[in-house]
């Protein structure tokens, strides 16, 4: 080989090299930034475009509702980007989510829309609903490998909490509920946070405390046990009782699941107490005998008089057993209904304090039976195949524990398909992320790498 042979070789391999170096970068540039959508996606739903809402001013609704068209851009955008990352990377995972059981949901929720009595109002919230929930169901997949998704989980709860903190310790009166709030004054010195309601902050707490287990048992040892206690002494503050009840009694159950080897006792541990559960407070209304054995409790079932708002719900549903009143459209006013005498209050609600006969009330009997197969049953299966392939164990428990808690959270509260509701986010992430460990081997997506 001749001079100036040897020269251009040289120069080629210098350029190839700068090509790599290219690529690379570019490469970087772009894990970069799904890792930047998955935490701009987890704060954009736990902190929220309105943080700290001022409780004791009368028009804080219209303030907050005056900002909806940023929030629609936003979910929106972030959905689009979402969706365009990862199908450029992970087109049989996309394609693994529209099976004949999802379709059949989306086509009832599209007729049902149709069918609804407030069809504009219907629409509106079904789009807000369909893009966060993409972005739920494609978190998973976004960051490049499972520790990137470790560390976009536990920078966004870290962001979360420090903000909650900061908030109690320097600006309490926009933080903890207050006796000078124009709604529920009796939660003064609840804790919230960021959030506008205690109820809110405390399932959110008890999602962060789990988040805080699981780093712990991945090797997070410093940022894992941190998330847990700042969370943990949180929703102690919050006076949210179900949450803290539900938040160890549901590790537990989540533990006893992942040590039980067949589905069938699986499916009788993780829904047997949940039908239980809904008999003794909402089934309490339609039996007398079920009556007369919340009564030998130790507690109150009906949550403080709940019992009214489940009658009416109850009523409503009788009228339209099928179709339902229209997604998310009965709620906003039902003034004008009648209720039992002396609980004319039950019509000033803003749900059913039930996921699930909220559903049976808005989207009817058939769009509940669907909800049911696809984010109860399925995800319980979902398990047992990725925990039979041994895939992701510390993974796929955290997921398992998220769905069990948003089962039974479900069963005092109403937060199933409630657009940007972060309980709800974080309930389809884990149902999504159930999904995807028991399809794919060594999911590249949330996978380590060697």
């Amino acid at each position: 080989m001749d001079r100036s042979a040897a020269e251009m070789t040289e120069l080629e391999a210098r350029s190839l090299g700068l090509v790599l170096r290219d690529c690379l970068a570019q490469l970087n540039a772009v894990q970069a930034a799904r890792c930047l959508v998955a935490v701009a996606s987890l704060l954009l739903v736990l902190v929220t475009l309105d943080p700290f809402p001022d409780l004791r001013d009368a028009d804080v609704a219209n303030v907050v509702g005056g900002r909806m068209a940023l929030a629609y851009v936003s979910w929106g955008l972030l959905a689009a980007v979402a969706v365009l990352f990862v199908a450029t990377t992970d087109a049989p995972a996309l394609k693994s989510l529209v099976p004949p059981l999802h379709l059949c949901l989306v086509g009832w929720l599209v007729i049902n829309i149709v069918l609804s009595e407030s069809r504009g109002v219907s629409i509106q919230r079904f789009v807000l609903l369909a893009s966060v929930t993409s972005l739920a169901v494609l978190l998973p997949l976004l960051p490049p490998t499972q520790r990137s998704f470790n560390l976009c989980l536990g920078a966004a709860a870290l962001v979360l909490l420090a903000l909650c903190y900061l908030g109690v310790f320097l600006a309490p009166q926009y933080s903890i509920h207050t006796a000078l709030d124009i709604a529920e004054p009796q939660l003064a010195g609840d804790w919230r946070g960021s959030f506008g309601h205690k109820n809110v902050a405390s399932p959110v707490m008890t999602i962060l405390v789990y988040v805080g287990i699981y780093l712990s048992a991945v090797g997070a040892f410093v940022m894992g046990p941190a998330i847990a206690a700042l969370a943990g002494i949180f929703l102690i503050f919050t006076g949210g009782k179900t949450s803290s009840v539900l938040c160890l009694a549901i590790y537990v159950l989540a533990s006893l699941v992942y040590v039980t080897p067949g589905l069938w006792l699986k499916r009788i541990i993780c829904f047997v107490p949940l039908i239980v559960m809904n008999l003794l407070t909402v089934g309490s209304v339609l039996s007398t005998s079920l009556v007369v054995m919340t009564r030998l409790l130790p507690l109150d079932p009906t949550f403080t008089g709940r019992s009214a708002i489940w009658e009416f719900a109850l009523a409503a549903l009788a009228e339209k057993p099928i179709t339902g009143h229209g997604y998310a459209a009965f709620w906003d006013d039902v003034t004008a209904r009648q209720t039992a005498q002396g609980a004319e209050w039950a019509t000033s609600a803003a749900h059913s304090h039930n996921s699930y006969l909220d559903l049976a009330v808005t989207i009817g009997l058939p769009g509940l039976l669907l909800v049911i197969l696809v984010f109860v049953l399925a995800p319980l299966g979902n398990f047992q195949s990725a925990q039979a392939h041994s895939r992701s164990g510390a993974l796929a428990k955290l997921f398992l524990t998220v769905w069990l808690f948003g089962l039974y959270y479900g069963a005092t509260e109403t937060f199933l398909l409630e657009r940007q509701n972060p309980i709800w986010f974080m309930f389809a992430l884990a149902v999504a992320g159930l999904h995807f460990l028991a399809r794919f081997q060594c999911v590249a997506q949330m996978e380590p790498k060697p």
